[in-house]
């Protein structure tokens, strides 16, 4: 969640003519990652669990994707964001392969 505040920060700056376009696919991406890992910590299954931490990963390589993008356009200089989406990728995968261990819930 402090990578939507920090993306919230960073887009503040993007051009006025990219707030309903650009701007707006970064923090939706962004967004929707740690909503999705809440989302399928509430569900009944592991298997569904799974689902939403696949659906959060896809989340965030389109957000990297879109981070791309932007600094080809100048809009972010360095691309600060690497190494975050890189750790919380990491993180997503053990998750993943943790709950893939546990004994199934509801199924």
């Amino acid at each position: 969640m402090k990578m939507v505040v920090e993306i919230y920060k960073y887009t503040q700056a993007f051009p006025e003519n990219e707030r309903y376009g650009l701007t707006n696919q970064i923090r939706r991406a962004a967004v929707s990652v740690p909503s999705n890992i809440a989302e399928g910590a509430a569900r009944q299954t592991n298997k569904e669990n799974i689902y939403f931490l696949y659906v959060a990963l896809g989340s965030l390589t389109e957000l990297e994707t879109q981070l791309i993008i932007a600094e080809a356009l100048g809009y972010l200089k360095g691309n600060d964001f690497n190494g975050n989406i890189n750790k919380i990728k990491a993180k997503i995968i053990n998750y993943i392969k943790y709950v893939k261990t546990l004994k199934p819930i509801n199924s």
